[in-house]
């Protein structure tokens, strides 16, 4: 069992950033971990993933935009998101123990989420 806790969520202007950060609890490694995010009414969308050798993977809204990172002395998860717009509006979530790199479905724990809102 991996128990997730992400943070950071704010209400920012457009093209602001905004890092999130996800401690886990307990080392990751060895499987998919991910960001993912879920906006009202729209299906879950993958954003970036780190692979189990530490390859990156992103989906195409994040490309450009957004960077994810770990630091595994910490247990800790983290997207950095640059230059947001308002369609970024959604909920936040990070996932770990994955076998896929943005498709949710593979991915076994999850945490609560963080709201993230872009607006002027």
């Amino acid at each position: 069992q991996v128990n997730l806790v992400e943070s950071g969520g704010d209400s920012v202007q457009p093209g602001g950033s905004l890092r999130l950060s996800c401690v886990a609890s307990r080392s990751m490694y060895g499987s998919y971990i991910g960001w993912f995010r879920q906006a009202p009414g729209k299906e879950r969308e993958g954003l970036a993933c780190i692979k189990p050798r530490g390859v990156t993977g992103y989906g195409n809204s994040a490309k450009g935009r957004f960077t994810i990172s770990q630091d595994k002395s910490t247990n800790t998860l983290y997207l950095q998101m640059n230059n947001l717009k308002p369609e970024d509006t959604a909920m936040y979530y990070c996932a770990a123990g994955g076998t896929g790199c943005l498709d949710g479905g593979a991915y076994r724990y999850w945490g609560q989420g963080t709201q993230v809102t872009v607006s002027s």
